[in-house]
């Protein structure tokens, strides 16, 4: 028996239908067009890639985007007064969403440069008000990655109340917002959550307990089917290019044979990331537009 395939790419395409209606709505009762604003630093291919699929998103959903260059050898000083810039436009030209690609060159430092956004702007949810928010469990906006994946769970009835995840790696942007969320309360969470990382010891005894695996530690097939429990959900956050194709943290041929569910990459993850961006970026411009009363 080989697993279900969790498809994101269909689920993406569902929920920005329902998205572009929305910012129709939006656009008629405010006059506002939401706008999500793209800073690459440098050219990086993979940043190349993902910045042009979210312009392409904007698009669809008949949202405004920006994009906003500088070269690799931009000094700290000039992102942060672009982000000043950024923060401060209102009006006709608003940005509502900004979004700093990641990585950063070398000369930068990224927490400095993820504090300067403003936190009603911030869709990413990386400034600490947002992280602070999110572990009360009163979210102002939800890690686009990690909503991604609680998305695919609840629109694939994949139970996660009372249920043990494990989740391979902690990162701020995937392996701790997964598990903050995931134990809260309510649908899509209630969940038992184990996080695991490199230093942890007799991995695979832990990964076989969980009931849904996710795994984000950025190794190309690390998880082998000796891994998993048989009938495990496996949700697959890697993306690893190898011999020129890209593949997940999954070694996915073998683990199919093993799981009652998996993702594929691409295909899995990756396009409810960029739809949540969106969602993301139509309620910041709801929230500025209540915040300045109008």
């Amino acid at each position: 028996m080989t697993a279900k395939l969790l498809d994101g790419k269909a689920l993406a395409t569902k929920l920005q239908v329902k998205l572009q209606t929305q910012v129709a709505q939006f656009k008629a009762q405010s006059g506002i067009t939401p706008c999500l604003a793209a800073v690459l630093v440098g050219e990086n291919p993979a940043s190349e890639v993902y910045v042009r699929n979210k312009r392409q998103a904007c698009e669809r959903v008949s949202m405004a985007s920006q994009l906003h260059r500088l070269p690799a050898e931009a000094a700290q000083r000039d992102l942060l007064h672009l982000i000043a810039k950024l923060n401060n436009v209102s009006g006709e030209h608003a940005v509502h969403g900004i979004l700093v690609q990641l990585p950063l060159p070398k000369q930068i430092d990224e927490k400095a440069i993820l504090d300067a956004v403003h936190p009603l702007k911030d869709v990413d949810a990386f400034h600490p008000e947002n992280v602070g928010r999110l572990v009360q469990g009163r979210p102002r906006f939800l890690p686009c990655t990690p909503q991604g994946i609680q998305q695919l769970l609840v629109h694939n009835h994949i139970e996660t109340a009372g249920k043990h995840v494990v989740v391979l790696g902690r990162s701020e942007i995937v392996g701790k917002p997964i598990a903050l969320m995931l134990v809260q309360r309510g649908a899509g969470a209630d969940a038992t959550v184990t996080i695991c990382h490199s230093r942890t010891h007799n991995l695979p005894d832990i990964t076989r307990q969980a009931d849904i695996l996710i795994a984000a530690i950025g190794q190309p097939r690390f998880v082998k089917a000796d891994m998993i429990r048989p009938g495990a959900t496996v949700i697959d956050v890697g993306i690893n290019r190898v011999d020129g194709k890209l593949c997940g943290d999954v070694d996915f041929d073998a683990v199919r044979q093993v799981a009652g569910a998996i993702t594929p990459v691409p295909g899995g993850v990756g396009p409810l990331t960029i739809t949540m961006l969106l969602e993301n970026t139509l309620k910041a411009a709801k929230l500025q537009i209540a915040n300045h009363g109008q």
